[in-house]
This record gives structure tokens, sequence and C-alpha cells, in this order.
């Protein structure tokens, strides 16, 4: 049975929260081992999580990472103009 949006955001956003104090951006196949999906079901809640703001798309050029909102190191500097 496929899980439902809103249950993949919770688990998501409980994951990644248990999570901070190690790191604050996730590869995607993080993200996908704790939605307990394949890739494919995965990327379609991971963009909509996106879209939706909950969690924000972070790359350096060659790596795509994903964190909350908010967190890590580069959070305040990212957003100076």
């Amino acid at each position: 049975m496929a899980m439902d949006y809103e249950e993949a955001k919770t688990k998501v956003v409980e994951g990644l929260t248990k999570k901070l104090k190690s790191k604050s951006k996730f590869y995607f196949n993080d993200i996908s081992k704790i939605l307990e999906m394949k890739p494919r079901e995965a990327k379609k809640i991971v963009n909509k999580l996106v879209t939706d703001g909950v969690l924000e798309y972070w790359s350096s050029g060659s790596t795509s990472m994903y964190g909350l909102p908010g967190t890590g190191k580069q959070a305040g500097a990212e957003h100076e103009d």
C-alpha cells in the first residue's frame, strides 16, 4: 500500500529532525530510506515537499542535497544580498 503525502511529510520531517544534531543537509538516498520507498516513488514526494516549502533543495554544482528550511551553517548567509 502506498503512503499518502501527509504521512510521508510527517515521516520525513521527523526523520530529518532527529538527525539534525549531526548534519543539516541530506542526500536524496537518505530521504528515500526514511520513506522506505524506491527512488522513483520517493522522488515525487521529495519534489512536492520542496515545492510546498517543507524541504529546501541545495546544490554545490556537483552535489544535490535537501534539508529543512532555516537549518545548517549557511542558512543565514544564503539570504544576504
